[in-house]
């Protein structure tokens, strides 16, 4: 028990200080956090069902767009209905194991893609301990992530020439 009460304690830590941090970085931005790419991640889902429960995916290694604390945006190939209860798996390149969560389909809408024709966004269920809720060291994870892949796509120390070769 100890244990819990001190993941949920830096959760509170962490999220204060990002709130912090997001006030300054991105002050037009009006979810409560900002969504994050990372190059490589896919997610797996298999829909959660009352009955007839399958152990395989439904569909596996859908490009991962963007990602945030309460949810996921993703590419399949199936188009899915609003309200559609899933079971997801996210892969992280050089993360050894993926990440577990369940969601709920907020949108879905047409892609430009032929290999990936649709589009969904998925909103975590809540984190915390108990049937439906989504275990709090994913949250811990994800703003792990953030930290990490925000700072990626704010990185201007490189030019963009910095890099290009001589060849003659």
């Amino acid at each position: 028990m100890p244990l819990t009460k001190l993941i949920v304690f830096i959760i509170k830590i962490i999220n204060k200080l990002v709130s912090m941090r997001e006030k300054e970085i991105f002050p037009e931005e009006k979810r409560l956090s900002p969504r994050f790419k990372i190059p490589g991640a896919t997610v797996s889902y298999r829909i959660r069902r009352l009955f007839f429960k399958k152990k395989n995916y439904d569909e596996e290694f859908c490009p991962l767009q963007d990602l945030s604390r309460g949810g996921v945006r993703f590419v399949c190939r199936r188009k899915l209905k609003p309200k559609t209860r899933l079971f997801l798996q996210l892969s992280i390149p050089g993360e050894r194991t993926p990440l577990l969560l369940l969601g709920e389909v907020r949108w879905s809408s047409k892609n430009s893609n032929e290999s990936y024709p649709f589009q969904v966004g998925i909103q975590f269920n809540p984190y915390g301990q108990g049937k439906n809720l989504n275990y709090p060291g994913n949250l811990v994870k994800i703003i792990s992530l953030e930290h990490k892949f925000i700072e990626l796509e704010l990185d201007t120390t490189i030019s963009e020439d910095e890099y290009k070769i001589d060849v003659t």
